[in-house]
């Protein structure tokens, strides 16, 4: 059996402004209606063998990981929560030390949860190509065959002249993102891959032999998983102990050391969707080479993806060029320079710019909600209840609330009294009053909620009472 073990916590910060550090890119719907994620667990239909999904995933994506799994009817056998960033290589210990315990013969497919692979029947065979090698103890690597001289990649040079008609083939060395002219050597040179960043060994192997590399990695994860705890359908690792792992990837911390690592070729339409240039290159493109999403108008524009979400963009008179809007703010960039997105994602976190964090539909586990208005003393959000669904008990200590119910039934708790709100109906919160909203119906709640007061930022919330085990 193969026990799938999803990396899912990156940031997707090349991908803003559409990605953002709350709702990542492996979390949206980029190249089709599922989500990256989803498509990550769809694809392994083609693999052979596939036992349940463990996701390691960021504390604060918990919520949307789990929902977006059981949309689609994922056997899911952990998910598994990272206190905090400390690279591929803990994570991926912290499920092999769960794996090994509970599936001692299985072996471990390691995958990024955001990358696109268009021929999944392709990917299913390079699986089992490398199964054998695996099998034997190896920590096997699929490379992708370059097509181009990129720079973006690291690559992997392998000894395939040696090995005619093998499909796995020794690793004789991992190198960093090479100049464009050294690029170019490695695409005639004919053996050398981009690291895909897709690993399968068995659970052992690769705490054996990280044990035998970067010890202190294993021993911190073996106690973090000791540790660790049930919060509803999660194990939350420890945080203390998982915090004392250094942070390392797979790559640094084993395969660039192993004497054991085999690697698979893979061609399978590969595409890590680094950066908006990626979406370009994979996308339906029209006439004049556009890729166009959304209420897009153009004249004159040529090479260029042009992505609207939520009102009519227009161009003219440009070439290769991106174009992203959101609700909240607007991307130009040069193709030639989407690399450089990560720098002013830096620059809106240097100046705490909520626009790095969320945008304006931030997700709750409950449902959403949107802020249409603010200004100084007041904020207008449309909030949405999911059926069943209930916010926490909670207070504020600076704000009172006013709630008008659009859509749906709501159920209104302030203080000791609880009152049913219909449609037109409303209600009043005053600052430091305990309330809930709960939706007892079978659609979605709707409401506008309307909030005064000298303080409205999201941390004035006490509290006292939630289902979904925040604090």
């Amino acid at each position: 059996m193969i026990i799938p073990v999803i990396l899912s916590g990156g940031s997707g910060t090349r991908l803003w402004p559409l990605s953002r550090a709350l709702y990542p890119k492996q979390l949206l719907s980029l190249t089709g209606e599922n989500t990256m994620l989803q498509d990550t667990v769809l694809r392994l239909a083609s693999a052979p063998e596939i036992g349940p999904v463990y996701c390691v995933c960021n504390e604060s994506h918990r919520f949307l990981v789990a929902e977006q799994l059981h949309e689609i009817g994922t056997d899911i056998g952990e998910i598994i929560l990272e206190p905090l960033g400390r690279n591929t290589a803990p994570a991926t210990a912290a499920a092999a030390i769960l794996i090994a315990e509970k599936h001692p013969d299985a072996m471990m497919l390691v995958l990024p949860a955001d990358h696109l692979i268009l021929d999944p029947v392709a990917f299913g065979l390079a699986i089992e190509a490398g199964r054998a090698a695996a099998e034997e103890g190896a920590l096997v690597t699929f490379g992708i065959a370059p097509t181009s001289p990129e720079t973006g990649y690291g690559y992997i040079r392998a000894e395939v002249k040696s090995s005619e008609g093998k499909s796995t083939f020794p690793v004789l060395e991992f190198v960093e993102k090479p100049d464009r002219e050294t690029a170019g050597r490695y695409l005639a040179a004919g053996n050398y891959f981009w690291n895909s960043g897709i690993f399968l060994f068995r659970a052992e192997s690769y705490l054996k032999e990280l044990e035998k590399q970067a010890p202190a990695i294993p021993a911190a994860c073996r106690e973090a998983v000791q540790k660790a705890v049930r919060d509803l359908d999660f194990l939350r690792l420890d945080a203390a102990s998982f915090e004392a792992s250094p942070s390392d990837s797979i790559d640094y911390a084993v395969m660039e050391k192993t004497s054991n690592a085999a690697l698979v070729p893979l061609d399978a339409g590969w595409n890590d969707v680094g950066a908006w240039s990626a979406l370009w290159d994979v996308e339906k493109r029209d006439e004049s080479g556009n890729v166009q999403k959304g209420d897009v108008l153009l004249h004159d524009v040529r090479n260029s993806y042009i992505h609207a979400t939520s009102r009519l963009v227009s161009v003219i008179g440009l070439d290769d060029h991106v174009i992203v809007e959101t609700s909240d703010a607007v991307l130009v960039a040069s193709k030639s320079r989407v690399q450089d997105v990560k720098v002013l994602v830096e620059e809106l976190k240097k100046h705490s710019r909520d626009e790095a964090e969320s945008h304006r539909r931030v997700y709750r586990p409950w449902g959403t909600y949107e802020t249409v208005d603010h200004a100084d003393r007041f904020k207008v959000k449309r909030i949405t209840v999911k059926p069943g669904a209930a916010l926490s008990l909670q207070k504020h200590h600076h704000r009172a609330e006013h709630w008008i119910v659009v859509k749906g039934t709501a159920i209104v708790t302030v203080e000791e009294r609880t009152i049913t709100l219909s449609e037109d109906q409303s209600t009043y919160i005053p600052v430091g009053a305990f309330h809930r909203l709960e939706n007892h119906g079978t659609v979605q709640l709707e409401l506008i909620e309307v909030q005064t007061g000298s303080y409205l930022g999201e941390d004035d919330i006490v509290r006292v009472d939630d289902r979904y085990g925040r604090q």
